[in-house]
C-alpha cells in the first residue's frame, strides 16, 4: 500500500530538535506532573503510591472506565460505553479509516486541515475530494459545497473543529447543517476536535457525535490537556454497528492502551474546568501577543483564529515557505512550519501555545528576520 509522504510531520521531524524557539509546536503548553498535582490540589503522595502499586497487565481492553468516563462528560449525549481509546489522536483517526473505508468509496474533505484526514483515505483506494478553505472568506467552510458532494454518494464527510492550522471554527448552526444533510444521506461524518473548546472566547463547542447519531468525533490528550507525552486518544460515537467495526479493527492494532497513562488522564479530567480554564488563559494571552505583531509587521496578513493554537501568517515575499522556515531555523533558531505543509504557499503556520516568554523573544527575531529579509540582506 502506498501513501504520500506526511508532509507536517517530516518537517518537524527533520527540524524540531533543532530549534531553540520552538513555535511550531501545537500543543498548550506541557505540564509536568508536579504540575499537575499543584494544578489540581492532588495528593502527591497518595497518587503515586496508587500508581507503583498497580500490577501493569494489560488492563481494561476498551480504556478504564474512569478514563472513559472524564471523556464522556465532555459530551451531552456519549456514554463511556459509546468511547473506544486510542494511541492518540493520530490513532484515533487511523482507526476510523482502517475500519470504515473501502476502495471505492467517495470521501469528502476540507483543505488546509490535517494531512491524516485525505492522505489515509487515499491510500486506502478511496476517491477524495477536498473542498477549499479560502483565506477571503476568512475560512468559512462552503456547506454548499459540502452538501452538493454528499447528495453525489459521499460515504464519509471528514471536517476538522476548530480547524488546524487556520483556527477556524464551524459554527454550531453549521454543524446542525452538516449533520442535517449527512443524515438524508446516511453518510457517516468523521469531525477531528482534538482542540474542541479550546475557544477564545470562552464558549463551549458543540461536538458532531452529540448532534448527529452516525457522526464520530475524535480527541486525545495532547493539544488542549497539555499531556502530549500520554499518547492517548478517543473515538466517541453513538451508533452501534459503528463502534463494533472500530472495536473489532482495534483489536488487531490497539489490544488496549496503558494503564498509567489512562490513570494521569482519568486524573487530569476529573478536573477538567481548572486543566481547561489554565489552557484557555494561556492561549488567549499569548494570541494577544501575537495579534500585536502581526498588525506591526506591515509583510504580514492573516484571519485572526477563532480557537485552537494555531494560526496561518501570509507573507509578501516571493521567496517560497520551506526555504524561508530554513532559513529563519539556521539564522535565529526559530522554528515555524511551512505552509507548503498544507498545500499553501507564501504563508506559515505559527502555533502560539507555547510559553508567553518563548514566544515573545521567537517573534522579535522572527520580525527581526523578515525586516533583513525585505530589505535584501541575509
Amino acid at each position: 500500500m502506498e501513501i504520500s509522504s506526511f508532509l507536517i510531520e517530516d518537517w518537524m521531524n527533520d527540524h524540531e530538535d533543532f530549534a531553540t524557539y520552538n513555535l511550531a509546536e501545537t500543543c498548550v503548553y506541557s505540564m509536568s506532573m508536579d504540575q499537575l498535582f499543584d494544578l489540581t490540589g492532588t495528593d502527591r503522595e497518595v497518587f503515586l503510591r496508587e500508581m507503583t502499586s498497580r500490577r501493569l497487565t494489560y488492563g481494561t481492553i476498551d480504556g478504564s472506565h474512569g478514563f472513559r468516563k472524564g471523556i464522556s462528560s465532555m459530551y451531552q449525549t456519549i456514554t463511556p460505553d459509546d468511547i473506544r481509546t486510542t494511541h492518540g489522536a493520530a490513532g484515533a483517526n487511523h482507526l476510523v479509516f482502517y475500519s470504515l473505508v473501502s476502495p471505492g468509496d467517495m470521501v469528502v474533505c476540507v483543505g488546509p486541515t490535517y494531512q491524516q484526514l485525505y492522505s489515509i483515505p487515499e491510500s486506502f483506494g478511496a476517491k477524495v475530494t477536498r473542498i477549499p478553505l479560502k483565506k477571503e472568506d476568512q475560512y468559512y467552510l462552503d456547506t454548499t459545497a459540502l452538501r452538493r458532494m454528499s447528495r453525489a454518494g459521499a460515504d464519509l464527510i471528514c471536517i476538522n473543529n476548530p480547524n488546524n492550522p487556520t483556527g477556524a471554527r464551524i459554527p454550531d448552526e453549521q454543524l446542525l447543517e452538516i449533520a442535517d444533510f449527512a443524515r438524508q444521506t446516511n453518510a457517516v461524518v468523521l469531525c477531528d476536535e482534538v482542540y474542541r473548546n479550546l475557544t477564545q472566547d470562552g464558549s463551549a463547542m458543540m461536538s458532531i457525535a452529540d448532534v448527529y447519531e452516525r457522526g464520530i468525533s475524535t480527541g486525545s490528550m495532547s493539544k488542549v490537556f497539555s499531556f502530549a507525552g500520554l499518547r492517548l486518544g478517543w473515538v466517541a460515537c453513538r451508533d452501534k454497528k459503528i463502534m463494533e467495526k472500530i472495536s473489532s479493527h482495534r483489536d488487531y492494532s490497539h489490544i488496549s492502551c496503558g494503564m498509567i497513562d489512562e490513570m494521569v488522564s482519568d486524573l487530569v479530567l476529573s478536573n477538567y474546568d481548572q486543566v481547561l480554564n489554565r489552557s484557555r488563559t494561556m492561549v488567549r494571552e499569548n494570541l494577544a501577543i501575537l495579534e500585536e505583531f502581526v498588525e506591526s509587521t506591515p509583510i504580514l496578513s492573516w484571519v485572526k483564529p477563532q480557537a485552537g493554537t494555531t494560526a496561518l501568517l501570509h507573507y509578501k515575499h516571493k521567496l517560497v515557505s520551506y526555504k524561508l522556515c530554513e532559513r529563519l531555523l539556521e539564522e535565529t533558531g526559530v522554528l515555524l512550519s511551512p505552509g507548503v505543509c498544507f498545500g499553501l504557499e507564501n504563508c506559515v503556520r505559527i502555533g502560539y501555545a507555547c510559553d508567553g516568554q518563548e514566544l515573545r523573544d521567537g517573534l522579535r527575531l522572527f520580525g527581526e528576520f523578515l525586516n533583513r529579509l525585505t530589505a535584501g540582506r541575509r
